[in-house]
């Protein structure tokens, strides 16, 4: 399988040279040169696989230059129990995504949150951190990685490459806007080759530095630049399979349909489940849920797509969607506009230059049907309504992205007739504060994390400018 450049770059490389890489020379986004189709034979023979064992089939699709033998033994490493380990109550302990059903066999979470971190993220950055050790072992090189979070990204991609040989990780943060708990998870980490860097601005300003730094060639040759965030492929690649593991899980047979609520700010997670419908999987709607930064809902429903600056980006109870420029949304437009790198070069000039697109009346917007997507925003009034109504009725306390996503699933759930999961983004200990505004009592922390936020933290604080994280770089890899 070779990987193009959603804006075009004529290199065609393969799998393990995008995982290393991050953005392709030209600023774009790598997708597969094609996407793969799976037969109705092989759904029949996935249904009843372990999740490594799915994890395996899906990605050996877009995974062409590692050994299957090796490559099946890296997913068997890194999709155990033993991982994903903080299972909610009544969830099978051995099962890895499993359904928890809300209402029976019509509305459900899919669980995501049960690896290191209590976050979606750790579904696919356990197998990253794996991958890069692998990687960097056969060809004996060395990483820095680069990354920007809004909350979950970071813990997760920390957690999967501490200790690990061979990688260092720089992970951009913004300074005061995440929860305490997500704070304590990133900063208390004493690893040597993790660390935290706060940016006195928003996610946004973090990600346009990552992005930065990776466009800067001589630099990131230099200094060995790599990328764990959505804009690596690899990220996304891993998140397909759980669409297919929340459609066995759901549904009896091969015949049904399915839908699934997705809350979304990067729209890498939505990403993932986009490319699940393109290989065949029988979804009948993707519906995308934002909070009050709703940039990817506004899209949808009008055909505008109109980033915010930094000042614009409000600061809300779901922190990790506190994000108004999808870095991702650049891949489902390259699919939207036929696979044309031209069209995608122009439009992102546009945005580039802090400027939006309309794609009104045009040919593109008009296929928008063809790919399953509604969407939907949600307030923080909606998140403390809907976090009371689903602990009221069924007993479970979910967190406020979560919230985001049951709250305009519902809105949709209606005009729907077949099995509607909505992806849990993270455990609600990770936001005690707004729990407690909605149910007057602390959510539970799992027994091995408690104490976290009294540890000691260590994180550098510093302007948005990518000359001063270049020269931090810089500085601690001569140092060391």
């Amino acid at each position: 399988m070779k990987y193009l450049s959603t804006r075009g770059h004529a290199a065609r490389p393969e799998f393990c040279d995008i995982l290393l890489g991050g953005l392709a020379p030209d600023g774009g986004l790598y997708l597969p040169e094609h996407t793969p189709r799976v037969s109705r034979a092989e759904l029949d023979a996935w249904r009843g696989l372990a999740y490594a064992d799915l994890a395996f089939e899906i990605l050996s699709r877009f995974i062409s230059d590692i050994p299957a033998a090796d490559l099946r033994a890296i997913c068997r490493q890194t999709y155990t129990a033993q991982v994903y380990c903080h299972v909610r109550a009544g969830d099978d302990a051995a099962d890895i995504a499993p359904v928890h059903w809300l209402e029976p066999g019509r509305f459900g979470l899919l669980g995501l949150s049960n690896g290191p971190t209590l976050a979606f993220k750790d579904m696919a950055m356990q197998l990253l951190g794996n991958l890069f050790e692998y990687v960097l072992a056969q060809r004996g090189e060395t990483i820095n990685i680069l990354g920007a979070t809004s909350g979950d990204t970071g813990s997760a991609a920390e957690y999967a490459m501490r200790g690990k040989h061979r990688v260092r990780v720089f992970m951009l943060s913004p300074h005061g806007r995440m929860s305490a708990f997500q704070r304590a998870q990133m900063y208390s980490l004493q690893d040597k080759n993790i660390i935290n860097i706060a940016i006195t601005g928003m996610f946004d300003d973090a990600q346009d530095i990552v992005k930065a730094v990776s466009n800067d060639a001589d630099f990131k040759a230099r200094y060995k630049i790599g990328a764990v965030n959505s804009i690596n492929w690899a990220r996304v690649a891993a998140q397909i399979v759980y669409y297919f593991k929340g459609y066995f899980a759901a549904t009896a047979n091969n015949d049904e349909r399915i839908a699934f609520c997705v809350p979304s700010g990067n729209f890498g997670n939505i990403c993932a489940g986009h490319i699940a419908h393109q290989m065949g999987l029988p979804i009948e709607r993707l519906i995308l849920a934002t909070n009050e930064n709703d940039v990817l809902d506004e899209f949808f429903r009008t055909g505008i797509y109109r980033p915010r600056k930094a000042a614009e980006t409000r600061v809300t109870s779901s922190p990790s969607m506190d994000i108004s420029k999808a870095s991702n949304f650049e891949r489902f437009v390259f699919d939207l506009s036929g696979r044309d790198p031209a069209v995608v070069r122009g439009l992102w000039r546009e945005i580039d230059q802090g400027g939006a697109f309309d794609l009104r009346g045009t040919p593109h917007f008009g296929r928008l049907a063809d790919f399953a997507f509604v969407s939907g925003s949600s307030t923080h009034a909606d998140r403390l309504e809907t976090i009371r109504k689903v602990y009221e009725r069924h007993g479970v306390i979910i967190d406020t992205h979560t919230a985001d996503g049951v709250t305009v699933a519902w809105r949709h759930a209606a005009a729907l007739r077949v099995p509607l999961l909505v992806l849990e983004t993270a455990l609600p200990v990770k936001f005690a504060d707004t729990i407690r505004e909605a149910l007057g009592r602390d959510p539970e922390t799992p027994a091995d994390l408690r104490g976290l936020e009294a540890l000691p933290q260590r994180v550098d604080v510093m302007a948005p400018e990518v000359e001063t994280v270049k020269r931090f770089i810089a500085d601690r890899v001569a140092s060391e």
